[in-house]
């Protein structure tokens, strides 16, 4: 007789992304393409404020919810970025990692059968652990409306069960951003709604064209919103794993009682890093942003010439063409891709099942790679149309 485990971990997988990056070890000669992570190093200054930090012996538990100097930095950063208001003592929680966060906020939200609302195409890290918390994901379907949530079909959704919506904007992985007056209708059919707003907003800094618009602004639903968010992506800092999430004091002093069980607190360097980085390496993101849209628009021409399908996206830095064309599920055109092309890619399908048709591709590489990556997978393309 063996001793169970919780039957809902049993049913939960490894995310797609990582199934399929974990097939590269068979094929080493192979472009990679599948990784959403920066390939910038973190900013010298940062790194150096960690090393001070543990040379002078800071390496003590801090406040559960994070340094206090931090934490205000934070509150002054998307004060004088978004606008927002904050209280760096009772609506910031610095977090190990923005995925922690989301794990201490679903935890403190979510009952036995409340349901979940999430765009898709999705990042397949939500439903896990929605699910962990006895939660339900509802998927809004957007592959038919340019991934953007339609705000009719998002309110044929909404019933008596619905404790939250979670949006990430930019989006992975689609790259797509969602602007102010897109924003502004669905913010509306929230309104009407006693529902949590959950904004993952990682990708925020890698934004191109018009300036990030975010949920929080809303005055009218500021008092049910959290805002998610996090260094790993808009300063190279992945392995640091330093995320925050602001909120409603009302609410967050529960998230903060989940927190202090799991975590008690951030990495302590991490957060001295951190500080580093709210305060004064605040233009980091468009010193890579550059260098992003220079990608973003090789790989676009390139998928386009190709024939394919494709949104251009306007953050984060994935792109997302349709394969739809060629007949076959994204997951095998992907495993064809990498067996016969040499090129990762991931399957549509790891994102949900309105991922499929599609594939995502990261340009978070250096142009000679993508160059390489692009010749290689024009070369499978036109071995599919032969």
């Amino acid at each position: 007789m063996s001793i169970s485990i919780n039957s809902r971990i049993e049913s939960i997988e490894i995310s797609g992304i990582r199934q399929f990056a974990n097939q590269l070890i068979d094929f080493p000669d192979a472009i990679n393409l599948t990784i959403g992570q920066p390939d910038f190093p973190t900013p010298e200054a940062v790194k150096l404020a960690a090393i001070e930090a543990i040379k002078n012996n800071q390496t003590s538990y801090t406040h559960n919810a994070g340094l206090l100097e931090l934490r205000a930095e934070i509150a002054s950063f998307f004060r004088d970025s978004y606008g927002l208001d904050y209280n760096s003592k009772t609506e910031i929680i610095v977090t190990n990692g923005a995925s922690e966060g989301l794990d201490s906020l679903f935890r403190a939200i979510l009952e036995e059968g409340d349901e979940v609302i999430l765009p898709a195409p999705a990042y397949p890290g939500y439903e896990p652990i929605i699910n962990l918390c006895g939660g339900k994901v509802v998927y809004l379907d957007t592959s038919d409306t340019g991934f953007q949530p339609d705000p009719q079909r998002l309110e044929s959704l909404i019933t008596g069960r619905t404790k939250a919506v979670l949006m990430n904007f930019p989006s992975n992985p689609t790259g797509v951003t969602m602007e102010s007056a897109q924003l502004e209708k669905v913010a509306a059919v929230l309104e009407k709604h006693e529902v949590f707003i959950i904004t993952d907003e990682i990708y925020s800094e890698n934004s191109y064209g018009e300036k990030h618009s975010t949920f929080a602004r809303f005055e009218k639903l500021r008092d049910r919103t959290f805002l998610v968010h996090g260094l790993s992506k808009s300063h190279s800092m992945t392995g640091w794993r330093i995320g925050f999430v602001l909120g409603p004091e009302t609410y967050m002093k529960h998230v903060l009682k989940v927190h202090q069980y799991n975590a008690i607190c951030a990495s302590v360097p991490g957060q001295f890093a951190a500080l580093e980085a709210m305060k004064n390496q605040r233009h980091i993101p468009a010193e890579m942003n550059k260098e992003y849209i220079q990608r973003r628009d090789f790989v676009y021409s390139r998928l386009t010439a190709m024939g394919l399908d494709v949104i251009l996206p306007k953050g984060a830095f994935y792109i997302f063409p349709s394969i739809e064309k060629f007949g076959m599920t994204s997951y095998e055109f992907a495993v064809r891709l990498l067996k016969e092309g040499g090129v990762a890619a991931v399957p549509g399908s790891a994102f949900t099942v309105y991922g499929e048709g599609f594939v995502r591709i990261s340009y978070a590489y250096s142009m000679t790679i993508l160059e390489e990556g692009m010749d290689r997978l024009e070369k499978f393309v036109l071995s599919l149309t032969d």
